[in-house]
């Protein structure tokens, strides 16, 4: 079996035979309303919750607090175009008993295939040696009989996809053999991967579905050609959004939430023809934690702080005004400090109706 730099065996080129002997053992999507599977240990289990004395099949994250629904991606975009949310982890995924279960029957169903023999029957050969006579590599213990002397003290991880990765060399990076580790224990440090609230932090900035705010406009919807319209956001429509993933499997109960806080507002009239306030077109956030200010009586020949003066007539149609809050994200975690993450984005678009000020000659 091959053995990468940092000693720990993986499904390379050389093993290709041991990715068929895995395929039966892909680990499910993670769902935001996944159900716990009984394994048979007894007891029985409430749709999301978890019985103390059963042993996951596989241990899914859910989502919580503003979230898109059904495990969906959220709307929002990353202003660090270098950061990606995690494409794949590693999760507890069965108990000992359930693993040799699952996997001596996918091994011996691959080496009982006719033809299955030299490089892809010596791979097999030797996971099935890895696994029943504890046959090891550099960094990486193999197991006893699948380690079932100690059922229920820990659980076998393996690697979970993304689904919402759209690279799959990126979403399936995660095919190190399944590793067993001990409840409450953490994974070995070679699994840089391993589930941890970091990740989850990542996942839960993936799956965080941002108010759509309409900004406020004075003139609303129709305005006039060089007449400035004042644009503002209160406070009681721009507060913080929360979302939070969390992981609950024997031995392991992590989770981590990330806060969204706005910080400014960037307009962008849709069209060249305007001039837009101030000039860099970014309304920063007010002491009062508003954005730009209300149109008042008497305000009409000033400068708004936030605002757009159109310069032509959009004719018979409109302009497209997109107003696009930045948002300023971080987290925190089970036993963690957290941080920050890239500052986040989500924009509208508002129908604008601009008409010529007609003038009346006597």
């Amino acid at each position: 079996m091959p053995v990468n730099t940092s000693g720990r065996t993986t499904l390379s080129a050389g093993a290709a035979a041991l990715a068929l002997a895995f395929s039966a053992l892909a680990i499910a999507a993670p769902n935001a309303f996944a159900e716990p599977v009984n394994t048979g240990s007894g007891g029985t289990e409430e749709k999301g919750g978890s019985d103390s004395t059963g042993i996951y099949a596989a241990a899914q994250i859910q989502y919580s607090g503003s979230v898109a629904k059904g495990g969906g991606t959220g709307n929002v975009t990353s202003t660090d175009v270098n950061w990606t949310p995690p494409a794949c982890w590693y999760a507890p995924y069965l108990g000992a008993k359930d693993f040799k279960a699952k996997m001596s029957k996918s091994i011996e169903d691959q080496l009982n295939t006719p033809g299955m023999g030299g490089t892809a029957g010596s791979a097999l050969g030797q996971a099935k040696s890895h696994y029943e006579d504890g046959f090891g590599w550099t960094d990486t213990p193999g197991y006893k009989d699948y380690n079932v002397d100690k059922d229920g003290k820990g659980m076998f991880w393996a690697g979970v996809e993304n689904p919402n990765e759209p690279d799959v060399l990126k979403r399936s990076a995660c095919s190190d053999l399944p590793f067993w580790v001990d409840n409450g224990e953490a994974p070995p440090p070679q699994y840089e991967q391993a589930i941890r609230p970091e990740i989850l932090a990542g996942l839960a900035y993936q799956h965080m579905q941002l108010p759509d705010t309409k900004v406020t406009l004075a003139p609303a919807a129709n305005t006039k050609v060089n007449l400035p319209t004042w644009a503002w956001l209160d406070k009681a429509v721009f507060n913080e959004v929360q979302a939070t993933a969390a992981l609950n499997a024997p031995g392991l109960n992590i989770q981590a939430t990330t806060t969204a806080k706005p910080v400014s507002l960037k307009l962008e009239p849709g069209t060249e023809d305007a001039q837009v306030y101030p000039a860099s077109g970014e309304c920063a956030i007010n002491a009062d934690d508003s954005i730009g200010e209300p149109y008042a009586q008497g305000k009409a020949s000033q400068t708004p702080p936030c605002g757009i003066k159109y310069l032509r007539s959009s004719g018979e149609g409109t302009y497209q005004l997109r107003a696009t809050i930045t948002w300023h994200i971080t987290w925190t975690g089970t036993g963690v400090p957290g941080g920050n993450l890239p500052d986040g984005t989500f924009g509208s678009e508002q129908a604008i109706t601009v008409q010529e000020i007609q003038a009346v000659n006597r």
